[in-house]
């Protein structure tokens, strides 16, 4: 029985055996070169049809990249087979460890995409000795692979979201199944016709399975939902209304305040520079936060009707009964229109129109507060690479990200 050369038992190179190895120098790198040559009379898989057959047509040699070894870097001489296969005539061999007309082995292009998880294609490609083209591109396809077309069947609930793709207020939408904490789809763009794919990838039966679909106020999500699922409840969510509340509120009266203030210096320096203190939830402030507020709120009438109103304005989505929100609602709005302020007036006058998403959450209690996660983890992939020029790869990657959980 012939010897088996011992690196052909390590490297599993099926259909294939070692014929000799050498150590190479090339410039500062060492490299094993291996050449490999068929073993005899073995069948070999058809790639086409996928028969069996043991008649080669020809041999064609190729290098391939295989994963280092010690200190040496890995190529494989290989003569790659064409086999004379009865049906399909020449047809390239099928091998389980090398792709056709793949020029890493599968093991490598999925050690490459292991890396990849954690570090930039910069870094990965520097690491094994690779062009960062080629890194990205072996990446690009494990993902594919593993990730597959997105499984949309028994979708009832949907979340929206935005989160920028670029500078200069260009932006992305992605959309996530909250319960299993799944990246569905993911697009350039944040208006109505920019997420009109994702409801023609779902098709008019799956959505009109759909129950809810949780979002900001974003009038292009909300109109191209309602157009494509006519069963789903629109739920506004609470992290987006209150932002907003501070944004148009909160800071707007701090900001006429401080102008009213500008002969009382000390005190104009200190309404100023409250505005994080008055955007932060109670809970979460310091003892000498807590302080500093209580004394800013008893000298600012006007701040003290906004801060107090904004704590009952988040006590709606704590409702679980439409009814007992609504009577709540119409407490909060006649407060907010007699308290003599014109930004709590607008903004409440603004919101009137949106209360049947904020209703909505006693039935569906639901919140972007995931999609908020999912965005900060986009900020990290994204940081991480140093910036992603092709938009495909990086919506593949927010995928690969959030697979999802068991149902």
């Amino acid at each position: 029985m012939a010897q088996v050369h011992p690196i052909s038992r390590l490297g599993r190179w099926e259909g294939y055996e070692v014929r000799d190895e050498r150590i190479e120098r090339r410039g500062v790198q060492s490299w094993c070169v291996i050449r490999l040559e068929p073993v005899r009379g073995q069948h070999r898989h058809c790639s086409g049809c996928g028969r069996w057959t043991s008649a080669i047509h020809d041999l064609e040699e190729r290098r391939v990249r295989d994963l280092p070894v010690f200190e040496h870097a890995v190529e494989l001489i290989v003569p790659r087979v064409r086999v004379a296969c009865p049906v399909c005539g020449p047809k390239l061999e099928r091998l389980p460890w090398l792709d056709a007309y793949a020029r890493v082995t599968r093991r490598l292009a999925e050690s490459v995409s292991r890396l990849c998880k954690v570090a930039s294609v910069l870094h990965v490609a520097r690491f094994f000795g690779l062009d960062w083209k080629t890194v990205k591109d072996l990446d690009r396809a494990c993902l594919q692979r593993e990730l597959g077309p997105v499984d949309l069947e028994g979708l009832e609930v949907i979340g929206l979201d935005e989160f920028a793709l670029h500078k200069g207020h260009r932006y992305a939408t992605v959309i996530v199944e909250p319960m299993r904490k799944r990246v569905l789809w993911v697009g350039k763009g944040h208006g109505r016709a920019d997420i009109r794919p994702f409801f023609e990838l779902l098709g008019p039966e799956r959505c009109g399975q759909l129950k809810a679909a949780v979002m900001d106020m974003n009038t292009g999500f909300e109109l191209e939902v309602r157009a494509h699922c006519p069963n789903a409840a629109i739920v506004f969510d609470l992290f987006h209304v209150v932002a907003k509340y501070g944004r148009e509120v909160i800071d707007r009266v701090r900001v006429d305040r401080a102008n009213q203030l500008r002969a009382e210096r000390a005190h104009r320096k200190l309404v100023k520079g409250a505005r994080w203190l008055l955007l932060k939830n109670r809970e979460s402030l310091h003892p000498a936060e807590d302080v500093t507020l209580e004394e800013l709120l008893e000298a600012n009438r006007g701040l003290f009707i906004v801060y107090v109103m904004r704590d009952a304005l988040k006590e709606l989505w704590r409702y679980r009964h439409p009814g007992y929100a609504l009577r709540a609602w119409k407490s909060w709005y006649r407060k907010a229109l007699r308290s003599g302020l014109e930004p709590l007036r607008r903004f409440a006058q603004k919101l009137r129109p949106y209360l049947s998403g904020i209703l909505a959450h006693c039935r569906y209690p639901l919140g972007t507060n995931l999609i908020e996660g999912i965005n900060n983890k986009i900020k990290v992939i994204k940081r991480m690479a140093y910036g992603f020029r092709d938009d495909a790869y990086f919506f593949l990657k927010i995928r690969a990200a959030f697979p999802g959980v068991g149902r």
